[in-house]
């Protein structure tokens, strides 16, 4: 088993009164997951608390499980959640247009399995350089794939908070996943829109280069995202193989 370090942490932000992110850590299942969750009145806060109470409940089995069950139990996470968010919004139909965004990353050996809905990020940062692994699932991105419009448009872009994608949202549910081999050093940053809509890549990964302990890194993140207006939710995951 891979040995992870790691430090998570999350912020309401400058402008908003609730927080509807959620966020878990879980070294020792082997697991880390993010959730965005939106719907403002309509309870994106229980969204994203029913993926992450999801992942806890697939992950939880005492075992050593292979690449492949890892890849079963991250699909798995996405559809159960799916699946009890639309059960809820049947209970409380006032919920109706609740859902979130969600990232869960698993290790297995020196294996990575990454699973991704909507427009929360996970990035990996190896020999000092940052690359984002995940495309947002948004109307923005859509257009940038199709070439009407430019990355730096995008930035300021009136739609650019329009999901394509996210759990809860329709019965059937399409996950990215994600695959790859861990090396010594390499550190996984997963987080909410609420940091990429406001510090830009080269930032980031300015901190990720620092001197700097994990806590300190994500604190600093976050901070640079208040420092820019903290318009939304922050949530800021970052773990390094050791």
């Amino acid at each position: 088993m891979l040995k992870i370090t790691s430090f998570g942490k999350s912020d309401v932000g400058l402008k908003r009164s609730n927080n509807e992110d959620a966020y878990a850590l879980k070294p020792e299942d082997g697991f880390f997951a993010l959730a965005d969750g939106m719907g403002g009145e309509a309870a994106g806060e229980v969204a994203s608390q029913i993926f992450i109470e999801t992942a806890i409940e697939v992950f939880s089995r005492e075992d050593n499980p292979s690449q492949k069950e890892i890849l079963d139990r991250v699909q798995k996470t996405f559809q159960l959640s799916n699946e009890r968010i639309l059960s809820h919004v049947g209970q409380h139909p006032h919920h109706h247009g609740m859902g979130c965004t969600a990232e869960l990353i698993a290790f297995s050996n020196q294996n990575f399995v990454l699973g991704h809905v909507g427009d929360s990020r996970t990035y990996l940062y190896r020999g000092g350089f940052l690359r984002q692994l995940t495309k947002d699932h948004s109307l923005i991105q859509s257009q940038i794939d199709q070439g009407l419009i430019t990355p730096s448009e995008a930035t300021h872009h009136a739609l650019k908070n329009v999901i394509l994608r996210a759990v809860g949202a329709e019965e059937a549910i399409a996950v990215d996943l994600i695959r790859g081999v861990c090396l010594p050093g390499d550190m996984f940053l997963l987080c909410s829109d609420g940091l990429t809509d406001l510090v830009d890549e080269t930032s980031i990964q300015e901190v990720l280069a620092m001197n700097l302990s994990l806590s300190q890194k994500v604190d600093s993140l976050i901070e640079r995202a208040k420092a820019k207006g903290g318009f939304d939710n922050i949530t800021v995951i970052l773990c390094e193989v050791v």
